[in-house]
């Protein structure tokens, strides 16, 4: 049997019930109390609450620790004692109440005032909140009643004494031009200015009055979110909204109000204050600068757009202009074979140039077909870093800060490679030739917030380009990742390195940040997504073997037909077998009748009717064993829904490119026959 005194604590009540005589009480000793009262003093003891209950026919006064203070003086001896000894000052009061209790009926008081006996002070006023409840006995017998009780003097003290410094607020807040309004901790109103008054007659129709209950004079979702904003306050809260307040065939204008609680001389809280202003104005005036401001940006779009046409359309022409010369030069007869090679090589570069050129545009656009993969973020960062060292040079001194752990992203190898080299030549030119470069990488636990854009929680690698160089003015910095924005002179640049970079970030699933002090340096930060890569072993394209193209049929899929005659010639060339279909309906076709005749499939993305992607589902749905690569300048599809699982082979290629592809289409086809899954 538990003993409920085992747990009672330390407080005086506790104390005083070890200390009781039981034995000289109608309970006995403890092994002789009923179940019910043992249950009752264990509620009380283990209460945190201040609780009293009153045994029997005799009324044993009981309670716990919580309730001491409430005794005052009236604590010793009072454990065990008739109720109506220890309170004989109030007992008249509650006696019927108790009566009632005793025969069946709970009661509950709500701030009763009791005039009772107080530590030699006479009699004075007191508050009190407390419920009565009948206890009932195993055999339902009604053998004692619980009270939960809290006095709430000195809180009444503190309003009668708030009451008066309302007053004398009053004659403060009926100077203000703005409305202003004050309530007590019931919601009550207890003060207002003239200004409220019209105000709000104005926007509802009626007026208030004090001693109104103030949420209940709006309409009803707007009381409920006045009375949290009352609450908030009332718990001591500063604080400030901007809402619509009114009634729709009145006026609901935007509102500035401010909340504040009112302290009496004690600094206890008594009640709240209401200010407001009407913003109507201020928020029509922040609305017109917005729309002013996003035609400034839609200008400057324009603008960038312009920018960018005619910048694409001077560095294609230069190119071009190399293809055509050079070509009308080949056509001349008698050319010796070393300016015959001369020429040839120009054509390769110039579109070697080109190509890298419609990259770096689609990679801004984020429109780049990326050919996305996991790879090891710090040999990758070594590697390229040694090509940022030869075109830095000797007077620039690098430093390279990778960590012993590896460190995976999932991206296209290629495009960061570049990014890296972008930004690496922007801070050599920065520091012009001469300073201190640092490229850095750690993981990150998520991106900040950037260019108004919010920040993001996550697994990220982020990497660092650091120089001392002469750092960026604030005033451009929002401009550097623009399409051909430059600061560089003619000729230094094409103005497409960062937005390389911001395109390629961005459509990784990353970022960049840009950190920079005029005069002593600037520090990007490009966040790519962290990867865990599965322990697959990637195939690396350039350590498959040779696989001799006779034998081998591809099935090339192309509309456009100077690029199928190339791709059938450029596989002629390289040993292959090859069968032009201008569709994929067309391809599917060709398959239905002999598919065994083809062992690769090699499809442009973008066509009309069935295009490379649909024709690529179909192909791997009903032949699953022949293999099929995609080609593609650019596809909105692959941009943005990825490679689909197919390998891509991006245009424009060339037929070295187009030879390892086809090898690594083989071999693994070669792979798959020898060992069959089952």
């Amino acid at each position: 049997m538990t003993d409920p005194l085992s747990f009672a604590g330390d407080g005086k009540a506790s104390c005083q019930l070890r200390e009781f005589d039981w034995g000289a009480s109608p309970l006995g000793l403890q092994e002789q109390w009923p179940a019910t009262f043992r249950f009752l003093l264990s509620l009380i003891l283990a209460s945190p609450e201040a609780m009293w209950f009153a045994w029997g026919p005799e009324r044993l006064f009981f309670f716990n620790n919580a309730y001491v203070p409430q005794l005052g003086n009236k604590l010793t001896g009072a454990i065990g004692r008739r109720f109506a000894d220890v309170w004989a000052d109030v007992y008249k009061d509650v006696r019927d109440a108790i009566d009632q209790t005793f025969a069946g009926t709970a009661s509950k008081f709500t701030e009763r005032p009791l005039l009772m006996a107080r530590d030699g002070s006479g009699m004075v006023e007191t508050f009190w909140t407390f419920s009565f409840s009948p206890v009932r006995s195993e055999q339902g017998e009604i053998v004692a009643l619980l009270c939960t009780a809290m006095e709430e003097t000195q809180r009444k003290e503190r309003e009668r004494e708030g009451s008066t410094a309302l007053r004398l607020y009053q004659d403060i807040v009926r100077s203000d031009p703005n409305p202003v309004c004050a309530f007590d901790a019931r919601h009550a109103v207890i003060a207002f200015n003239q200004a409220f008054s019209d105000e709000f007659f104005r926007v509802y129709g009626h007026r208030a009055r004090l001693g109104d209950t103030f949420p209940e004079l709006f309409l009803p979702d707007q009381g409920l979110l006045i009375g949290s904003y009352l609450d908030r306050a009332l718990a001591g809260e500063d604080f400030t909204v901007t809402q619509r307040f009114g009634h729709p065939d009145h006026a609901v204008p935007m509102w500035e109000i401010s909340y504040n609680p009112l302290r009496d001389a004690e600094g206890h809280i008594v009640g709240a204050v209401q200010h407001g202003v009407d913003i109507n104005d201020r928020v029509r005036a922040e609305q017109e600068l917005a729309e002013a401001q996003e035609q400034l940006r839609q200008s400057q779009k324009l603008e960038a757009i312009g920018q960018l046409t005619g910048g694409v359309a001077h560095d294609f022409n230069n190119l071009l202009t190399v293809i055509r010369g050079s070509v009308d030069l080949l056509r001349r007869d008698n050319l010796p074979a070393e300016k015959r090679g001369r020429y040839i090589d120009a054509i390769g570069i110039t579109a070697e140039r080109a190509a890298k050129l419609t990259s770096q545009l689609l990679a801004f656009a984020r429109r780049q077909s990326l050919r996305s993969e996991v790879f090891d973020a710090g040999s990758s960062l070594e590697e390229v870093a040694t090509m940022v060292r030869t075109m830095t040079g000797s007077r620039i001194v690098l430093v390279i800060k990778v960590p012993e752990a590896a460190f995976f992203i999932d991206a296209d190898r290629s495009q960061f490679d570049t990014a890296i080299i972008n930004m690496g030549i922007n801070a050599r030119d920065a520091m012009k030739g001469e300073g201190h470069l640092t490229i850095a990488m750690g993981p990150v636990s998520g991106i900040p917030a950037l260019r108004g854009h919010a920040a993001q929680i996550g697994d990220f690698v982020a990497f660092t380009i650091a120089d001392t160089g002469s750092g960026i003015p604030a005033d451009v910095v929002e401009r550097i990742f623009e399409p051909f924005f430059t600061t560089k002179g003619v000729g230094e640049g094409t103005g497409l390195g960062l937005s390389q970079v911001i395109g390629f970030a961005k459509q990784s699933g990353g970022d960049i940040k840009v950190d920079s002090v005029p005069g002593k340096g600037t520090t990007f930060t490009l966040y790519l997504p962290r990867a865990y890569p599965d322990g697959s072993e990637a195939i690396d394209l350039e350590a498959i073997e040779r696989v001799d193209g006779e034998g081998v049929c591809v099935l090339v899929v192309e509309d456009n037909a100077q690029v199928g005659e190339f791709a059938t010639a450029a596989l002629a060339e390289l040993g292959y077998d090859s069968v032009l279909a201008t569709d994929g309906r067309a391809a599917l076709g060709l398959l239905r009748e002999d598919c065994d005749r083809f062992h690769v499939i090699f499809s442009d993305v973008v066509m009309p009717g069935m295009g490379g992607i649909e024709l690529g589902g179909e192909v791997r749905r009903l032949y699953p064993d022949v293999p099929i690569i995609l080609t593609s300048g650019y596809s909105h599809v692959l941009a943005q829904n990825g490679q689909h699982g197919f390998e891509l082979l991006h245009k424009p290629y060339s037929v070295e490119q187009l030879s390892h592809v086809l090898r690594k289409a083989i071999t693994w086809q070669v792979r798959k026959r020898a060992f069959p899954v089952a």
